[in-house]
């Protein structure tokens, strides 16, 4: 599914307090990158943030999930990206401080 104009521009619009923020689109998506270091991206109308090992459990247990994509074998899982929960969204310090661990989650894992 193809990110969405509209998401995609409000996400921008929810992230502007980081600074500068590159972004662009890629096969359908649209990602945001921080330093040159991708650190989410937009699928539709799903914001998904970079994970690693320590913070893969909090996304979990907060019913994200991990990004998936149909193959003519079947779903693939990339679980270096899991969606970020709506709620964050209504709380801007919050949605920042995910975006944070997911920076951090993308510098780490180059």
């Amino acid at each position: 599914m193809s990110a969405s104009p509209e998401f995609v521009a409000y996400v921008r619009e929810q992230l502007a307090a980081l600074g500068p923020l590159a972004d662009g689109k890629f096969f359908g998506g649209h990602a945001f990158k921080h330093g040159g270091t991708q650190f989410a991206m937009v699928m539709g109308n799903t914001l998904y943030f970079c994970v690693n090992d320590q913070t893969r459990s909090k996304y979990e247990q907060a019913g994200s999930e991990a990004f998936s994509y149909a193959t003519k074998n079947g779903r693939v899982q990339v679980r270096k990206y899991f969606s970020a929960p709506a709620e964050l969204f209504e709380d801007s310090a919050e949605l920042l401080r995910w975006t944070n661990e997911a920076i951090a989650a993308a510098k780490g894992a180059r």
